[in-house]
């Protein structure tokens, strides 16, 4: 079960927290595959504390030694005892705190798996509500918060726990009156621990919607730079950024005071406890119940619980916050779950690694579906669709297209061309409505390719098989002479080996794009999604763009967003959509000369230019 997340505005809905029984059933599903390796850290960390608390009692024998007289050599098997205990519970501590790290690690690789794959899956409209700011929070902020505890307080709460619980038994075995005297500073750390967890759970997780909030402005800001400085929107941009920040900034001066009263609180239960274990031995030894050195080990077993009681304490601000952290996680892994089989494979943005289609149930959303079909290329049926209430975007929108049929979709900025597009494609469900797709046959049965083309990091070839892991040089070659990018990507300094993306060698907008569409040509759709695949080329590029997009589009069926109407011209078809409904659709010369929307859509584009003829 998840919440809500609480929104950092009013126009904001975040992505959903697990509530603190979901998150722990999660962390249990997490470990439950690596039980063994929990059950052997455990125990040999048991092993290595029990060992370790032999040392008050060497300690306390040592001790009555001297106060009785007795010769030096006596201490010798004492001393010989404290060697051998420190030994074995140094190799077995780090045994068991190995175990336990590596059971950690593996938790969260699981954890980082499952939230990139639900992350990918969710639909695009979904993130545009919540805010890139939101889930970039949450990937970099919250998994650091989990990844912190887990490589040094889970390690280190096991331990501690353990020591508490085998030291208080030792205090017992010694006399039951320290064990008796030692719980008097309990009350007083359980009065702390819970005025602390009411406070820091509620605080730490208005942090990360904070953080979260104060992300998304500076994307805003910085992202949107230009257009910023266009409409003189400098001090207001500057304000919400700093405003977010204060607000950061608040929380985080509160969770320093919280702490701050977490410790001081701590500090008068040490010397409640040892206060009342020393007067008990001080009471026991002169009624001769025990004797001195059994006294001074109780002292000093109490005095060893100050480390790991105040490390087991002082950890759950690490655990608050990794909790917080790992409930934001959880609720995003529990966000998108495919809901319906696969109908295909569709690329992500820049026609990257062909991934499944996401089949998401999305309560906001009532009616969608999925079908796959053989035969048919693609058919929209009755398909609408709004971000949010009030907010529509497609009305009752009906597309077929043939095999191998080329259909271009035009229309104005804000007709629906691209949430039209990512429907077909189905990286994004309808509101209502159904999609027939068709069935892949040992290939991707969709791929769309975007205008936000990304270049992974990696050798050319690398990201090149992204689409096809087991393709050839051969094929790589094949398919950049496809798209008329092979002369290019050999005069790259190391060919084919040359290192793009990040760090790397930088490539143009156009070859960018090559590259994405020389993936979709190795990852062989039956059915392509050109979401203005050629609008980042610029005018000089653009018109070698579109042949390199319309070879990679042969022999295949395709639905292209037109960003240019050259593509319209070359298409089979031409849909326009006008306020999210199909107002045309025919050859591009029959609505040419049909004087009606596209019409208009031609003569304002074409203007002086020569138009090229199908």
């Amino acid at each position: 079960m998840t919440t809500p997340s609480r929104p950092a505005d009013d126009n904001a809905e975040l992505l959903p927290v697990a509530t603190p029984a979901r998150t722990r059933a999660a962390l249990r599903a997490l470990v439950r595959p690596d039980r063994g390796l929990a059950l052997t850290g455990i125990g040999v960390l048991v092993a290595a504390t029990a060992v370790g608390l032999l040392v008050q009692p060497l300690l306390g024998r040592i001790v009555d030694i001297v106060a009785d007289g007795r010769p030096a050599g006596d201490l010798t098997l004492p001393v010989v005892l404290l060697v051998a205990v420190a030994a074995v519970q140094g190799v077995t501590t780090t045994i068991g705190l190995t175990r336990i790290a590596r059971l950690g690690e593996t938790v969260l690789a699981r954890l980082r798996e499952r939230f990139v794959e639900r992350a990918l899956d969710l639909p695009a409209d979904r993130l545009e509500r919540a805010g890139a700011g939101d889930l970039t929070a949450r990937v970099t902020g919250d998994v650091a918060r989990v990844a912190e505890a887990v490589r040094s307080a889970l390690p280190e709460m096991a331990r501690s726990v353990l020591a508490i619980v085998l030291t208080l038994g030792a205090l017992a075995l010694l006399d039951v009156r320290f064990l008796l005297a030692a719980l008097l500073a309990v009350p007083v750390q359980l009065l702390t621990a819970r005025w602390y967890v009411n406070r820091a759970l509620t605080l730490y997780a208005d942090q990360r919607v904070a953080n979260g909030a104060q992300q998304q402005q500076l994307l805003e800001t910085i992202g949107g730079a230009v257009t910023v400085r266009g409409h003189r929107l400098e001090e207001q941009h500057t304000e919400r950024a700093a405003g977010r920040s204060r607000k950061a900034v608040e929380l985080t001066m509160r969770s320093v005071n919280l702490v701050l009263g977490f410790y001081g609180r701590l500090h008068i239960a040490e010397y409640i406890g040892l206060a009342a274990v020393l007067i008990a031995g001080f009471w026991l030894v002169r009624d001769g119940a025990v004797s001195i050195g059994t006294a001074t080990a109780a002292a000093l077993y109490f005095h060893s619980l100050f480390g790991p009681v105040n490390a087991a304490l002082v950890l759950l601000d690490d655990a608050q916050s990794a909790a917080a952290g790992l409930a934001r996680l959880v609720g995003v892994t529990d966000l998108a779950r495919p809901a319906e089989p696969v109908a295909g494979k569709a690329g992500p943005a820049g026609g990257a690694e062909p991934t499944p289609v996401p089949q998401q149930t999305v309560p906001q959303q009532t009616g969608p579906r999925r079908r796959t079909a053989t035969g048919a290329a693609v058919a929209a049926d009755a398909v609408s669709h709004a971000y949010g209430p009030g907010r529509p975007v497609l009305h009752d929108v009906s597309l077929t297209l043939r095999p191998g049929e080329h259909v271009a979709l035009v229309g104005t900025s804000g007709a629906g061309k691209s949430t039209l597009a990512r429907i077909v494609a189905g990286v994004q469900q309808p509101t209502a409505g159904t999609v027939t797709a068709p069935a892949g046959a040992g290939e991707p049965s969709v791929v769309l390719v975007t205008q936000e083309v990304h270049v992974f990091t990696g050798s050319l070839a690398e990201d090149l098989r992204l689409a096809r892991p087991e393709a050839t040089d051969a094929d790589l070659r094949a398919a950049l002479a496809t798209v008329h990018a092979l002369d290019w990507a050999e005069a790259l300094p190391d060919g084919l080996d040359t290192v793009v993306g990040e760090g790397g060698h930088r490539l143009d907008p156009a070859r960018a794009q090559q590259l994405a569409l020389a993936r979709l040509v190795l990852a062989g759709p039956a059915l392509a999604v050109l979401d203005e695949a050629t609008a980042e080329a610029g005018s000089a590029g653009a018109r070698a763009l579109e042949r390199s997009a319309e070879a990679a589009l042969a022999g295949r069926t395709a639905l292209i967003v037109a960003h240019r109407l050259t593509q319209a011209v070359a298409a089979d078809r031409v849909v326009v959509l006008e306020a999210g409904r199909v107002v045309e659709s025919g050859p591009h010369d029959e609505l040419r000369d049909a004087d009606g929307p596209y019409a208009a859509l031609w003569r304002a584009w074409s203007g002086s230019r020569t138009a090229p003829h199908p």
